[in-house]
């Protein structure tokens, strides 16, 4: 759907690093109904660095001039976890509705009065789960309603990169601080940031909540105070059992972008769909052992896709398809999760 240009929704972000720069910035850009009217960051080359470079544009320091801007309707948060809260009660204090980059918080305490906040002014908050609207998990959502899988039982996702101390994006290299390994800015390491998308990824293609959920960590390759890796296990309301290994210590040259369903009539691949690019493939597998490729938009932007659906939740007044208690409901499995991996593990006994 295209709507013109006085209909369009006027979209802001604060907190112009790489993920702003390379992937929400040209997703507002190239959508049918929105359009950038405003950037905020305390770092003015990152300001600079964000396109386009319409003269009108705003581009900030200052979030209360921010707030100010003329024909702006919706924010897009994408600063270090640690700003999240006091940004988004903020922005709702203003009557601003929000798409906050995942994890909504640090820890669920936060995240709820971020929660209560939006509700309190009346305006929308969700989080920027961009892989919900990867077409290829859209089409696998399809097939498992349609029964295509016969009964899920369990779900798999591997999903890793390599992110040692020093790791930067290759166009900030040598000005570009790691925050993610720095456990007051991120909250944790590699679990907080990667699971996530695989917590909310399985709850969204099952159409149920998961309602148990443990965690292992390690500190095993890159030496900093948080985890570099973790496996997550769990159990939805339904009894489908879920695990999940995520890494800050996996090459990026190996295989590590896995996602599969299996049902006990198909099972379900995707491969190098998990993350911020559009592509990979998906397959099912049959009972008799033929796999058919399942076709969808290899093209399509997940992040163009989600700030669609969000704009026309705000333009329209209709939901958004994802609530603000989905997502607290995951900082919850989070905490739960952080929580067992502190729990030492019993060893057995010697003889």
């Amino acid at each position: 759907m295209s709507v013109n240009q006085a209909e369009s929704v006027g979209w802001g972000i604060v907190g112009c690093g790489w993920v702003a720069r390379d992937y929400v910035a040209p997703a507002i850009a190239a959508s049918a109904n929105g359009r950038l009217v405003a950037l905020c960051d305390v770092n003015e080359q990152a300001l600079a660095a964000v396109q386009p470079t319409d003269t009108a544009l705003l581009r900030t320091t200052h979030l209360a001039d921010f707030v100010q801007t003329p024909g702006l309707q919706a924010v897009y948060v994408a600063t270090p976890n640690v700003h999240h809260a006091h940004l988004v009660q903020a922005l709702a204090a203003a009557g601003l509705p929000v798409l906050c980059e995942k994890p909504l918080a640090r820890n669920s305490a936060e995240a709820a009065g971020m929660v209560a906040a939006a509700e309190a002014a009346g305006t929308l908050l969700a989080t920027a789960f961009d892989q919900r609207f990867h077409p290829a998990h859209v089409r696998l959502r399809e097939l498992i309603r349609a029964g295509r899988l016969g009964r899920v039982t369990c779900v798999r996702i591997h999903y890793a990169c390599w992110t040692p101390a020093d790791w930067a994006p290759e166009t900030d290299q040598g000005t570009y601080q790691n925050w993610r390994i720095l456990a007051e800015q991120a909250g944790g390491g590699a679990m907080i940031d990667l699971a996530p998308h695989g917590l909310d990824l399985v709850q969204t293609l099952l159409d149920e909540p998961l309602t148990d959920v443990a965690a292992l960590t390690q500190q095993r390759v890159h030496g900093y105070a948080v985890d570099d890796g973790a496996v997550l296990i769990g159990r939805t309301a339904s009894g489908v059992l879920f695990t999940q290994a995520v890494a800050y210590n996996c090459p990026d040259s190996f295989p590590r972008r896995t996602l599969e369903v299996i049902g006990d009539r198909g099972r379900a691949l995707a491969l190098n769909t998990m993350g911020q690019t559009p592509g990979g493939s998906l397959t099912l597998t049959h009972p008799d052992g033929w796999v058919e490729e399942v076709a969808f938009d290899p093209h399509a932007s997940p992040f163009q896709r989600q700030v669609e659906a969000f704009a026309e939740a705000v333009r329209s007044g209709q939901p958004f398809p994802f609530s603000a208690a989905q997502d607290l409901h995951t900082m919850h499995l989070l905490d739960a999760a952080a929580r067992s991996a502190e729990r030492p593990v019993e060893q057995p006994a010697a003889g």
